[in-house]
């Protein structure tokens, strides 16, 4: 989505400003409806018409843990977006390998029972948060292999790899 930076500039607000003025809405343009779960006939219409995080959601739905890789860097990207950090914005989906390994996990402990909350380095380099099933805890290095876990909203969870 596009700001309308004129109008942000006839309303007298600097680019510093965009989307943090105070007192007033910012003026945007006419948003389409973003597309839901389920209005998306295939993941080829929700390509063409949605949002990194969109797309992301699609590819999981079909079951395929998919993450983003600048074309001219090679850089990995994990959580969809429209920009790399370094800059770069011809990103591509590319199939991860599915391999990591853990950097920090805590334990959440509630009466109905408790939980896992870890950061994986995936072998492409990002890191990102996920589960780790079947486990209340592994030890910081543990290797850990992704799987789609299925349901009215699929999610990337990890399990430990075996010895």
């Amino acid at each position: 989505m596009e700001l309308n930076v004129k109008a942000y500039q006839a309303a007298g607000r600097h680019d510093w400003q965009m989307g943090h003025a105070r007192g007033a809405d910012p003026v945007l343009p006419r948003q389409q409806p973003r597309p839901r779960r389920g209005m998306m006939g295939d993941t080829a219409a929700a390509k063409a018409i949605a949002g990194p995080q969109a797309i992301y959601e699609a590819f999981l739905a079909e079951g395929r843990f998919m993450i983003q890789r600048s074309r001219e860097t090679g850089e990995y990207v994990f959580y969809p977006k429209v920009m790399a950090p370094s800059g770069a914005v011809d990103l591509d989906w590319v199939e991860a390998s599915g391999g990591g390994t853990v950097y920090a996990i805590t334990v959440n402990r509630k009466r109905e029972g408790s939980y896992n909350v870890a950061l994986i380095n995936l072998d492409e380099g990002p890191r990102m948060m996920a589960t780790v099933v079947g486990v209340e805890t592994l030890p910081i290095g543990a290797r850990v292999r992704a799987r789609i876990e299925a349901g009215e909203n699929p999610r990337v969870v990890f399990e430990p790899e075996e010895k």
